[in-house]
């Protein structure tokens, strides 16, 4: 029962992670283009605009996947509540490597929507 445990809350603090920061980046993304903290790529840091529309956008992605993971994960994992220690653990990073997937996935969309509402100078289209 402990390795169900431990690997419950490791397959819920990615969703979590992401629900939080996803939610932080919609709202209250951080104010002045950085090197340190947020959506730092070279088409989102072009300008004020394309930083904070990176951020919604991408912020908006990572709460939806958060919000969907949680109880998707949490279904999976009650799957194999009671079995053998090595099929929890399996199940367990199976579930962690397709969140590190989606968590990853969401910048494709974030830079294909960047291209599409700016120009390669950060100019809205």
């Amino acid at each position: 029962m402990a390795t169900w445990f431990f690997m419950l809350i490791l397959v819920l603090l990615m969703p979590l992670f992401m629900k939080g920061f996803g939610w932080m980046f919609m709202t209250n993304a951080p104010k002045d283009i950085n090197t340190s903290f947020g959506y730092r790529t070279k088409r989102s840091m072009k300008n004020q605009d394309t930083w904070d529309f990176a951020h919604k956008h991408f912020g908006k992605a990572w709460f939806v996947c958060g919000i969907v993971l949680i109880p998707a994960s949490l279904v999976l994992m009650f799957l194999v509540m009671g079995r053998e220690a090595d099929v929890i653990r399996t199940t367990g990073f199976i579930i962690l490597g397709l969140q590190l997937f989606l968590m990853l996935g969401a910048i494709l969309p974030t830079e294909t929507a960047l291209k599409n509402n700016f120009d390669e100078f950060g100019r809205p289209r």
